[in-house]
């Protein structure tokens, strides 16, 4: 039961990544790679609320196996992350791998205990 939560997350999360990447970067004229920090901030944003749900008790561990392995393990991407950034530097665009880097933590992290307050003000 539990690998079937994870794959059918898995299943919009993929999907859903690919998709909204493409979106977001048709939607920039830049080589900063705004689809991947869309997603991943994103990520984090739902990781923070499910984390906030679960420490509240409004969601247990099969909403956290479908949420958070499944449709976030897909949605988001460290191997994408890493891989544009590495491409920005060797392409001469170091400020913008610094500013990826950087924008990134501090946006995902961010995102993260937003999501985690939110979830306690909804659910406390």
């Amino acid at each position: 039961m539990n690998w079937l939560l994870v794959v059918a997350g898995a299943m919009v999360g993929a999907p859903l990544r690919y998709l909204t990447d493409r979106a977001v970067q048709s939607r920039h004229d830049s080589v900063f790679p705004w689809g991947t920090f869309a997603v991943n901030v994103t990520g984090c944003l739902i990781l923070g609320v499910l984390t906030g749900a679960v420490a509240e008790g409004a969601a247990g561990s099969h909403l956290q196996l479908l949420l958070g392995t499944g449709l976030c393990g897909a949605l988001t991407t460290y191997s994408t992350f890493s891989y544009e950034t590495l491409r920005l530097g060797e392409t001469g665009a170091r400020f913008y791998a610094a500013a990826n880097v950087a924008a990134s933590v501090v946006a995902g992290l961010g995102a993260a205990f937003a999501g985690v307050a939110l979830a306690q003000a909804v659910w406390a």
